[in-house]
């Protein structure tokens, strides 16, 4: 619950330090005088949109820090998960915000993202302002009061598990229908463009292969002249390079008897002729091999052709790219061929998917119409004493069309303050009144279900007064009994007589201008504030001692 909160340079309030306490506490002050500027406070801290136009006047930052004890509400699970410093006792909260628009926000001394803050406000302060009574007519807060009396949040999560599983398997399903319709008003394409590759009988690394031969075969006549010159040049009889090799051989193995290095001279000249005559051997087959083959070419060039061809008008450049190609729409027409198939399997997915939510879904129905006939027990209990005796309230689960992330269940809470009323929708019906005590009622039942530390009502009272104000905070009594903390904002003598601390804001104009303040009341303060609120400015005995009643009446409760 809330310990303490400070503020500085925020709106009108210079620097605020006021120390709260458990139970039921009000706070009181008269209009503008800044109560709604410490709840703007708090919203900052709960991760609400920070804007530098809140800073005070000529201040370079504003500063909002709030110290919880969390010691009786199990919130170690959050600090460990997102990597906080936690003793299990108190939890700091410090939000700043600069007035060139820069925002930090830290718990536990630790610089934290403002969604980490704004999940953690949640489960420390419920804020119920007066435009929050509007949520009475919105269908999903009326599921969610359901959903938290219930206790399904473990259903909920699985069936929103089973829902998205289903949704994907029914997406899933439309693409493959799709990309089947599609795929048969390609089919004819699809095939000719096949046919014509496999026509093609392409292989890999044919294209460099042919183009080597065609370049050989145009310039057969000029290849076989040079290689019989080649050949001529090494091997003739009269002045051959092998033939003279031959000789100079002789010439030093002649000498090598006289000349120990002629035999040397004469072995590497031999080797050279062996090479050489070798050489020639092999240039003289290669002339026999060549040969100008005009059928040859004009096939060769055809099947170049036809491979250029396919890379221009699959506009691609190698020979691998229209083999990929042609593989890609053999898998193409393969899907085709087996897509009844694929679909097929993919609506059974889709079918079992759709069966396992609807289960799911209908035990989270069974656990709302549970809750259901609760709420409206207990919505007659509490609103009977509450000044309406003729009460008729009704949950009205009926199924959604198209079922949701939040199950098949549509909620509308039915609503009539008279006897023999017809029950209609409750934001028709009811007055402001009516539904301030509706909220009120709602709120002390999600109180008992949900471990909320602490829950702030701002003027929760509208549209009532008298013994019914005074009702309602016996209500807001119980619930600060029931370890956490109520603050109600009232302009009401009944409620604030009523609670166990009393806090008071107020206005105080100086030189600077006009600043804002919140200050503890003791007895006598509390007295004086009361009777302020039984008769206005001007304190009156009479007030006093009403004040004073009201004070006495509550201790004596």
């Amino acid at each position: 619950m809330l310990k303490s909160l400070f503020i500085q340079n925020y709106a009108l309030i210079d620097t605020l330090d006021i120390r709260f306490e458990p139970g039921f506490s009000v706070i009181t002050g008269e209009t503008g005088a800044g109560k709604s500027i410490i709840l703007g406070a708090i919203g900052l801290l709960l991760g609400q949109r920070a804007d530098c136009k809140s800073i005070k006047n000529g201040m370079s930052k504003c500063i909002i820090e709030a110290v919880f004890d969390l010691s009786a509400y199990g919130m170690q699970e959050f600090f460990e998960r997102n990597d906080l410093e936690f003793d299990g006792k108190e939890c700091i909260v410090r939000r700043e915000i600069t007035a060139s628009g820069k925002s930090r926000a830290f718990i536990n001394d630790t610089p934290a993202p403002v969604s980490q803050l704004k999940e953690l406000g949640e489960m420390l302060i419920d804020v119920h302002s007066q435009h929050q009574n509007l949520l009475l007519n919105k269908e999903n807060f009326q599921l969610n009061v359901i959903d938290i009396l219930a206790g399904d949040k473990d259903e909920l999560q699985q069936y929103k598990r089973l829902y998205t599983a289903y949704r994907q398997a029914e997406k899933a399903l439309q693409q493959a229908r799709q990309a089947a319709e599609q795929a048969r008003t390609e089919e004819d394409y699809i095939t000719f463009q096949l046919e014509q590759l496999e026509n093609a009988a392409l292989k890999t690394g044919e294209q460099e292969v042919l183009e080597q031969e065609a370049e050989t075969l145009t310039h057969a006549e000029e290849i076989k002249l040079a290689l019989y010159q080649a050949e001529n040049l090494l091997d003739n009889e009269q002045n051959g390079i092998v033939n003279v090799l031959k000789e100079t051989t002789h010439l030093l193995d002649n000498i090598g008897k006289v000349y120990p290095d002629g035999n040397e001279l004469a072995s590497r000249m031999e080797s050279c002729y062996i090479e050489l005559k070798d050489l020639a051997g092999e240039i003289a087959g290669r002339t026999e091999q060549v040969e100008f083959n005009p059928e040859r070419l004009e096939y060769v060039n055809e099947r170049l052709n036809t491979i250029y061809g396919l890379q221009q008008k699959h506009r691609v450049d190698t020979l691998e790219d229209l083999l990929r190609i042609e593989e890609e729409y053999r898998e193409k027409l393969n899907a085709i061929t087996h897509s009844d198939e694929h679909i097929q399997a993919l609506q059974q997915q889709c079918d079992q998917a759709l069966e396992s939510m609807k289960k799911q879904a209908g035990r989270l129905t069974s656990l709302r119409q549970k809750a259901a006939s609760v709420v409206e027990r207990q919505m007659k209990e509490k609103l009977i004493p509450l000044g309406i005796p003729n009460v008729q309230f009704k949950v009205e689960l009926t199924p959604k069309e198209v079922p949701d992330e939040t199950g098949t269940d549509k909620i509308n809470f039915l609503f009539s303050a008279n006897k023999n009323g017809q029950l209609q929708p409750i934001s028709q019906v009811a007055s402001g009144g009516e539904i301030a005590r509706v909220m009120l009622s709602l709120k002390a039942m999600i109180s008992g279900a949900v471990k909320l530390p602490t829950i702030i009502f701002d003027e929760i009272d509208t549209g009532v007064s008298g013994s019914i104000a005074e009702k309602m905070a016996h209500i807001m009594q119980e619930m600060g009994a029931l370890n956490r903390q109520v603050i109600s904002i009232t302009h009401l003598p009944q409620i604030a007589a009523l609670g166990s601390t009393h806090y008071k804001v107020y206005k105080e104009d100086h030189a600077e201008g006009t600043s804002s303040h919140i200050v503890q009341l003791d007895e006598k303060g509390r007295v004086e504030e009361i009777a302020h609120m039984l008769s206005g400015t001007t304190l009156t005995d009479a007030a006093i001692n009403n004040a004073k009643e009201l004070l006495n009446q509550s201790y004596r409760k």
